[in-house]
Protein backbone atom coordinates (compact mmCIF):
# COMPACT_ATOMS: atom_id res chain seq x y z
CA UNK A 1 0.00 0.00 0.00
CA UNK A 2 2.68 2.44 0.72
CA UNK A 3 4.42 1.70 -2.68
CA UNK A 4 0.82 2.37 -4.03
CA UNK A 5 0.68 5.75 -2.30
CA UNK A 6 4.07 6.88 -3.43
CA UNK A 7 3.11 8.00 -6.78
CA UNK A 8 0.48 9.72 -5.88
CA UNK A 9 2.21 12.07 -3.19
CA UNK A 10 5.09 12.55 -6.17
CA UNK A 11 2.23 13.85 -8.71
CA UNK A 12 0.81 16.18 -5.63
CA UNK A 13 3.90 17.03 -4.79
CA UNK A 14 4.99 18.25 -8.25
CA UNK A 15 1.82 19.75 -9.18
CA UNK A 16 2.44 21.99 -5.73
CA UNK A 17 5.34 22.57 -7.41
CA UNK A 18 4.32 24.10 -10.52
CA UNK A 19 1.32 26.03 -8.81
CA UNK A 20 4.29 27.91 -7.38
CA UNK A 21 5.82 28.24 -10.19
CA UNK A 22 3.44 30.09 -12.47
CA UNK A 23 2.25 31.87 -9.18
CA UNK A 24 5.50 33.12 -8.40
CA UNK A 25 5.81 35.57 -11.36
CA UNK A 26 2.43 36.82 -10.40
CA UNK A 27 3.65 37.72 -6.98
CA UNK A 28 6.34 39.51 -8.20
CA UNK A 29 4.25 42.03 -10.36
CA UNK A 30 1.50 42.53 -7.75
CA UNK A 31 2.95 45.52 -6.86
CA UNK A 32 1.21 48.49 -8.60
CA UNK A 33 2.75 51.39 -11.04
CA UNK A 34 1.94 53.62 -8.51
CA UNK A 35 3.31 51.92 -5.40
CA UNK A 36 6.35 51.22 -7.48
CA UNK A 37 6.70 55.02 -7.80
CA UNK A 38 7.22 54.97 -3.78
CA UNK A 39 9.64 52.08 -4.11
CA UNK A 40 11.85 53.25 -7.05
CA UNK A 41 15.38 54.68 -5.61
CA UNK A 42 15.55 56.99 -8.44
CA UNK A 43 12.24 59.60 -8.84
CA UNK A 44 12.58 62.94 -11.52
CA UNK A 45 10.04 64.79 -12.43
CA UNK A 46 10.07 67.77 -14.71
CA UNK A 47 7.20 70.05 -16.27
CA UNK A 48 5.80 73.19 -17.48
CA UNK A 49 4.48 75.94 -14.66
CA UNK A 50 1.69 77.84 -15.50
CA UNK A 51 2.77 80.13 -12.98
CA UNK A 52 0.92 84.21 -12.04
CA UNK A 53 3.60 85.77 -9.48
CA UNK A 54 3.25 88.88 -7.15
CA UNK A 55 6.49 91.13 -6.35
CA UNK A 56 7.15 93.75 -3.87
CA UNK A 57 10.66 95.18 -3.64
CA UNK A 58 12.62 97.91 -2.23
CA UNK A 59 16.10 99.15 -2.75
CA UNK A 60 17.71 101.89 -0.66
CA UNK A 61 19.81 104.75 -1.77
CA UNK A 62 23.08 105.93 -0.30
CA UNK A 63 21.48 108.34 1.80
CA UNK A 64 17.79 107.25 1.48
CA UNK A 65 15.47 104.21 2.57
CA UNK A 66 12.96 104.35 -0.21
CA UNK A 67 9.40 102.38 -0.27
CA UNK A 68 8.36 99.32 -1.81
CA UNK A 69 7.45 99.58 -5.20
CA UNK A 70 4.57 97.05 -6.37
CA UNK A 71 5.73 95.74 -9.71
CA UNK A 72 2.37 94.38 -10.69
CA UNK A 73 0.67 97.75 -9.69
CA UNK A 74 3.33 99.93 -11.38
CA UNK A 75 4.31 97.54 -14.20
CA UNK A 76 1.37 95.88 -15.21
CA UNK A 77 0.28 91.88 -14.33
CA UNK A 78 3.41 90.19 -15.12
CA UNK A 79 2.09 87.50 -17.90
CA UNK A 80 1.20 83.57 -17.49
CA UNK A 81 4.23 82.31 -19.18
CA UNK A 82 6.00 78.84 -19.00
CA UNK A 83 8.39 78.40 -16.35
CA UNK A 84 10.23 75.20 -15.90
CA UNK A 85 10.51 72.83 -12.57
CA UNK A 86 12.44 70.07 -11.89
CA UNK A 87 12.27 67.77 -8.78
CA UNK A 88 14.67 65.14 -8.00
CA UNK A 89 14.10 62.36 -5.01
CA UNK A 90 16.63 59.70 -4.66
CA UNK A 91 15.81 57.16 -2.10
CA UNK A 92 19.01 55.89 -0.53
CA UNK A 93 16.95 53.50 1.17
CA UNK A 94 13.69 53.10 2.26
CA UNK A 95 13.71 55.30 4.98
CA UNK A 96 16.37 57.63 4.29
CA UNK A 97 16.54 60.47 0.90
CA UNK A 98 17.59 63.09 -0.33
CA UNK A 99 15.81 65.62 -2.17
CA UNK A 100 16.42 68.48 -4.63
CA UNK A 101 14.42 71.56 -6.37
CA UNK A 102 14.88 74.16 -9.15
CA UNK A 103 12.75 76.64 -10.10
CA UNK A 104 13.45 79.65 -12.67
CA UNK A 105 11.09 82.53 -12.80
CA UNK A 106 12.09 85.66 -15.29
CA UNK A 107 9.92 88.33 -16.61
CA UNK A 108 10.59 91.49 -18.23
CA UNK A 109 8.35 94.08 -18.27
CA UNK A 110 8.17 98.27 -19.69
CA UNK A 111 5.72 100.93 -18.82
CA UNK A 112 5.09 104.90 -18.93
CA UNK A 113 4.41 105.49 -14.96
CA UNK A 114 1.62 106.98 -13.50
CA UNK A 115 3.84 107.48 -10.25
CA UNK A 116 7.11 108.30 -9.30
CA UNK A 117 9.63 105.62 -8.09
CA UNK A 118 12.69 105.46 -6.28
CA UNK A 119 15.06 102.49 -6.69
CA UNK A 120 18.29 102.63 -5.54
CA UNK A 121 20.04 106.25 -6.09
CA UNK A 122 17.62 106.47 -9.40
CA UNK A 123 14.33 108.51 -9.15
CA UNK A 124 11.90 107.82 -12.46
CA UNK A 125 9.04 110.42 -13.19
CA UNK A 126 5.87 110.44 -14.12
CA UNK A 127 5.80 109.73 -17.82
CA UNK A 128 8.91 107.64 -18.08
CA UNK A 129 9.11 104.96 -19.55
CA UNK A 130 10.95 102.13 -17.44
CA UNK A 131 11.64 98.72 -18.13
CA UNK A 132 11.66 96.41 -15.13
CA UNK A 133 13.67 93.22 -14.60
CA UNK A 134 13.31 90.38 -13.11
CA UNK A 135 15.27 87.10 -12.71
CA UNK A 136 14.81 84.61 -9.56
CA UNK A 137 16.52 80.89 -9.79
CA UNK A 138 15.29 79.25 -6.29
CA UNK A 139 16.93 75.59 -5.45
CA UNK A 140 16.43 73.33 -2.51
CA UNK A 141 18.24 70.28 -1.09
CA UNK A 142 16.79 68.36 1.38
CA UNK A 143 17.64 65.39 3.66
CA UNK A 144 14.11 63.11 3.98
CA UNK A 145 13.74 60.62 6.91
CA UNK A 146 10.41 58.38 6.24
CA UNK A 147 9.09 58.16 9.75
CA UNK A 148 6.08 56.07 8.67
CA UNK A 149 5.99 54.07 5.71
CA UNK A 150 3.75 51.35 4.14
CA UNK A 151 3.45 49.84 1.01
CA UNK A 152 0.34 52.36 0.18
CA UNK A 153 1.97 55.23 1.85
CA UNK A 154 4.60 57.26 2.92
CA UNK A 155 5.06 60.25 5.58
CA UNK A 156 8.25 61.85 5.77
CA UNK A 157 10.20 64.88 7.16
CA UNK A 158 13.00 67.07 5.60
CA UNK A 159 15.96 68.94 7.00
CA UNK A 160 17.95 70.66 4.19
CA UNK A 161 18.77 74.66 2.64
CA UNK A 162 17.16 76.76 0.34
CA UNK A 163 18.70 79.63 -1.73
CA UNK A 164 17.07 82.21 -3.92
CA UNK A 165 19.22 84.52 -6.37
CA UNK A 166 17.43 87.25 -7.41
CA UNK A 167 18.58 90.58 -9.63
CA UNK A 168 15.98 93.09 -9.72
CA UNK A 169 16.86 95.76 -12.29
CA UNK A 170 15.25 99.20 -13.57
CA UNK A 171 15.96 101.07 -16.58
CA UNK A 172 14.97 104.19 -18.35
CA UNK A 173 15.01 107.95 -17.96
CA UNK A 174 15.69 109.35 -14.23
CA UNK A 175 17.40 111.67 -11.80
CA UNK A 176 20.47 110.04 -10.72
CA UNK A 177 21.39 112.06 -7.07
CA UNK A 178 19.59 114.79 -8.74
CA UNK A 179 20.90 114.84 -12.09
CA UNK A 180 18.84 113.83 -15.11
CA UNK A 181 20.44 111.24 -16.79
CA UNK A 182 19.37 109.45 -20.15
CA UNK A 183 18.41 105.59 -19.95
CA UNK A 184 19.51 105.03 -16.08
CA UNK A 185 20.15 101.58 -15.37
CA UNK A 186 20.41 100.27 -11.70
CA UNK A 187 20.49 96.10 -11.57
CA UNK A 188 21.29 94.63 -8.17
CA UNK A 189 21.69 90.91 -7.24
CA UNK A 190 21.65 89.03 -4.30
CA UNK A 191 22.06 85.39 -3.08
CA UNK A 192 19.85 84.43 0.00
CA UNK A 193 20.51 80.82 2.05
CA UNK A 194 17.63 79.70 4.33
CA UNK A 195 17.40 76.82 6.08
CA UNK A 196 13.89 74.61 5.47
CA UNK A 197 12.13 72.10 7.71
CA UNK A 198 9.61 70.29 5.68
CA UNK A 199 7.42 67.73 5.53
CA UNK A 200 5.64 65.29 2.59
CA UNK A 201 2.94 62.70 2.40
CA UNK A 202 2.33 60.69 -0.90
CA UNK A 203 -0.81 57.85 -1.04
CA UNK A 204 -1.97 55.11 -3.26
CA UNK A 205 -5.60 55.88 -4.04
CA UNK A 206 -5.71 53.68 -7.25
CA UNK A 207 -3.23 51.29 -9.09
CA UNK A 208 -2.48 53.91 -10.95
CA UNK A 209 -2.88 57.28 -9.11
CA UNK A 210 -0.71 58.73 -6.45
CA UNK A 211 -1.88 61.73 -4.72
CA UNK A 212 1.13 63.74 -3.09
CA UNK A 213 1.03 66.76 -0.64
CA UNK A 214 3.99 68.64 0.66
CA UNK A 215 4.77 71.74 2.93
CA UNK A 216 8.22 73.86 3.57
CA UNK A 217 8.51 76.57 5.78
CA UNK A 218 11.05 78.45 7.85
CA UNK A 219 11.82 81.85 9.20
CA UNK A 220 15.12 83.08 9.87
CA UNK A 221 17.16 86.43 11.26
CA UNK A 222 21.11 86.06 11.03
CA UNK A 223 23.91 88.85 10.33
CA UNK A 224 22.45 90.54 7.40
CA UNK A 225 19.28 88.30 6.15
CA UNK A 226 15.78 88.31 8.04
CA UNK A 227 13.88 86.22 6.08
CA UNK A 228 11.10 83.54 5.91
CA UNK A 229 9.44 81.60 2.82
CA UNK A 230 6.54 78.97 2.61
CA UNK A 231 6.12 75.99 -0.22
CA UNK A 232 3.27 74.33 -0.40
CA UNK A 233 2.27 72.23 -3.16
CA UNK A 234 -0.11 69.26 -4.04
CA UNK A 235 0.13 66.75 -6.49
CA UNK A 236 -1.51 63.70 -8.63
CA UNK A 237 0.67 61.66 -10.60
CA UNK A 238 -0.97 59.03 -12.73
CA UNK A 239 1.95 56.01 -13.89
CA UNK A 240 1.12 54.09 -17.03
CA UNK A 241 3.47 52.01 -15.92
CA UNK A 242 6.58 51.55 -13.31
CA UNK A 243 8.51 53.59 -15.08
CA UNK A 244 6.71 56.94 -16.29
CA UNK A 245 3.81 58.82 -15.91
CA UNK A 246 2.26 62.38 -16.15
CA UNK A 247 1.13 64.58 -13.22
CA UNK A 248 -0.85 67.80 -12.27
CA UNK A 249 -0.07 69.77 -9.41
CA UNK A 250 -0.99 73.30 -7.60
CA UNK A 251 2.22 75.16 -5.75
CA UNK A 252 2.28 78.20 -3.61
CA UNK A 253 5.43 79.85 -2.98
CA UNK A 254 5.69 83.00 -0.88
CA UNK A 255 9.62 84.62 0.39
CA UNK A 256 9.94 87.79 2.34
CA UNK A 257 14.01 88.79 2.75
CA UNK A 258 15.14 91.88 4.16
CA UNK A 259 18.82 92.57 3.16
CA UNK A 260 21.33 94.61 3.98
CA UNK A 261 24.44 93.65 2.11
CA UNK A 262 26.35 96.21 0.00
CA UNK A 263 25.31 94.63 -3.22
CA UNK A 264 21.77 94.48 -2.30
CA UNK A 265 20.12 96.78 0.62
CA UNK A 266 16.35 96.56 0.87
CA UNK A 267 13.34 94.28 0.71
CA UNK A 268 11.94 91.40 -1.39
CA UNK A 269 8.27 90.26 -0.80
CA UNK A 270 7.79 87.34 -3.85
CA UNK A 271 5.51 84.90 -4.47
CA UNK A 272 3.83 82.64 -7.11
CA UNK A 273 1.28 80.45 -7.71
CA UNK A 274 0.30 77.80 -10.71
CA UNK A 275 -0.49 74.66 -12.33
CA UNK A 276 2.08 72.57 -13.06
CA UNK A 277 2.02 69.89 -15.84
CA UNK A 278 4.83 67.58 -14.91
CA UNK A 279 6.05 63.82 -16.46
CA UNK A 280 7.42 61.70 -14.19
CA UNK A 281 10.76 58.88 -14.65
CA UNK A 282 11.52 56.51 -11.51
CA UNK A 283 13.95 53.87 -11.78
Amino acid sequence: MTTALMPKRSAVAACAAIACAAASPAFAQSTSPAQALLDQSWVFNLGGFFVQSDLKASLNGTSAKNPDIDFDETFGKADKSNRARADLLWRINPKHHVALMYFDNRNTRSKALDRQISWGDNVYDVGAVVTSETKFKIGALSYEYAFMREPSYEVAGSIGLHVTDMTLGLSGDAKVNGVPTSKATQSNSVTAPLPVLGLRGAWVVTPNVLLEAQGQVFKIKVNDIDGNWSDLQAKATWMFNKNFGLGLGYDRYYNRIDVEKPEYNGRVKMGYSGLQLFGVASF
